[in-house]
């Protein structure tokens, strides 16, 4: 399988008034050509910093490490004027709370004329192209003469996702797209993001959140973070039936099951918090939340491929 996107050792870090918060700490894995890679993980592991450090590191986020590769070229992620040139032409990025961030004082039509027009793109070149993405994503072509505050969420949701595709980005990375929707709304725009990629709009996809149960329905592979760490990636099926990393186990183990009542199943919490990313332990960052922790945890192991197509960073998970 071709790799689109190599991450080898990177880190990115946030500065802060006690020190650098390491909230990406030596990351490293791919993104296969035509894949959706979901990624999942608490608040506060990292995901959300890895999205951003792929199109635009805001202050106080600083790159300290590490490179990207698209299609085997570096991108200069350090370099915020010269990632002008890739940002929505070749990785586009939806974040979080995006359906908020479109200016209600302006029509959707000259909100898309204002984006397009900042990377030299006529909007006559992209219309007819856009007319086609709203009426895949079940939009009418009336709402470009609308403000943002007519649309419900799940339409201003698709409509996010049709404007950061609009110039065909290889990589789309969709942040947190749906904890704002209601169960069925998540589950049609998560469905959409599947046939943008089936179309051959974008390349590949990587979604993010902290529902693992979203990726089930549209992920191909998922990879699970835990303080600034990747812990475990695999195939969907075999992360969500056969977890390995004991994080992955507690985070599945937490989701209710369908058609149980809670009265006969007790869902499991994971006990303790998350360490401090400014002065994180030594060795396996999980230990103190590990019911599996033991002297060997205090050195930290490394991501290996454990099975075919199976990486699990922890010392107790057999095939190391």
């Amino acid at each position: 399988m071709t790799n689109l996107v190599e991450i080898k050792g990177l880190k990115i870090y946030y500065k802060t008034l006690r020190g650098d918060a390491k909230a990406l700490d030596d990351v490293t894995f791919t993104i296969n050509d035509r894949e959706i890679l979901g990624i999942a993980g608490e608040s506060g592991c990292g995901k959300s910093t890895l999205g951003n450090s792929l199109i635009l590191l805001k202050p106080p986020m600083k790159y300290v490490s590490g490179e990207v590769r698209l299609n085997g070229e570096r991108l200069p992620i350090d370099n915020t004027v010269e990632m002008r040139k890739y940002r929505y032409k070749k990785i586009s990025l939806i974040p979080q709370y995006a359906m908020d961030a479109l200016n209600p004082t302006r029509k959707i039509g000259g909100i898309i004329k204002d984006l397009v027009g900042q990377h030299r793109v006529k909007y006559e070149e992209i219309e007819g192209r856009l007319h086609e993405r709203l009426r895949m994503v079940k939009l009418s072509k009336d709402i470009l003469n609308m403000y943002p505050f007519e649309l419900s969420g799940g339409m201003k949701q698709r409509l996010v996702l049709v404007i950061s595709t609009l110039l065909n980005p290889d990589l789309l990375i969709a942040d947190e797209v749906t904890s704002a929707l209601d169960v069925s709304s998540q589950k049609a725009v998560s469905l959409m993001f599947k046939e943008f990629r089936d179309e051959k709009i974008v390349n590949s996809i990587v979604f993010i959140t902290h529902d693992i149960a979203v990726l089930y329905q549209i992920a191909d592979r998922i990879a699970i973070m835990y303080a600034g760490k990747v812990v475990e990636i695999g195939p969907t099926e075999e992360i969500m039936k056969n977890p390995l990393h004991p994080y992955t186990k507690a985070l599945i183990k937490s989701l209710p099951n369908a058609g149980i009542r809670h009265t006969h199943q007790k869902l499991e919490g994971i006990p303790g918090h998350p360490p401090n990313l400014i002065n994180p332990p030594e060795g396996c960052r999980f230990k103190d939340r590990c019911p599996f922790a033991s002297d060997e945890c205090l050195n930290e192991p490394p991501l290996v491929e454990v099975e075919p197509g199976r990486y699990v960073a922890c010392w107790k998970v057999k095939g190391r």
